[in-house]
């Protein structure tokens, strides 16, 4: 489930659209911060956790999708320091790339998808909403999320792969 700020209508709650799942062509083992099966069945995912995933282990968790709340300033940072602890799965993000949660944590991943065109979020009817005002990002770590990354390029995005060394002047 993601806050999704600055989309437009009633709700707060706005869920990844299917052609999103359908790009990366993966089954996950667990969506880690879901609203339940029963809101989102189109997630591929085995396991859904829906309440205080950032209090429990995510050590038997597998390969995981991550849409973590969007909204608050730097309430993304406990999410992403826990997908960088587990290093195995997808995370969706907006790319926000001057902000110091993404200086700490987008070079710790393998690869970076930048979604095009903007994902319209859809809400808890399935129906889609107008583009948010920032674009967004999946974020690979473990060999089962970068292959998914490659599938999906050109149908979702553009690739990059972050630079962990020093940027030269």
């Amino acid at each position: 489930m993601a806050l999704h700020e600055q989309s437009v209508g009633a709700s707060d709650n706005w869920f990844t659209p299917k052609y999103i799942f359908d790009g990366l062509g993966c089954r996950f083992d667990t969506d880690v911060a879901s609203p339940g099966y029963e809101f989102t069945p189109w997630i591929p995912a085995d396991r859904f956790i829906i309440e205080r995933s950032l209090e429990i282990s995510w050590g038997d968790c597998g390969f995981i999708w991550q849409n973590a709340p969007f909204g608050a300033r730097m309430g993304l940072v406990p999410w992403l320091e826990k997908f960088c602890q587990h290093h195995n799965g997808l995370c969706l993000v907006p790319d926000r790339t001057s902000c110091p949660w993404w200086q700490r944590f987008v070079p710790q991943t393998e690869l970076v998808l930048f979604v095009a065109p903007k994902i319209k979020f859809v809400n808890q009817d399935g129906r889609p909403n107008k583009s948010p005002a920032q674009g967004t990002c999946l974020l690979a770590m473990g060999p089962r999320a970068v292959e998914a990354l490659h599938r999906a390029e050109g149908k979702l995005g553009v690739l990059m792969t972050p630079c962990r060394g020093k940027v030269l002047a």
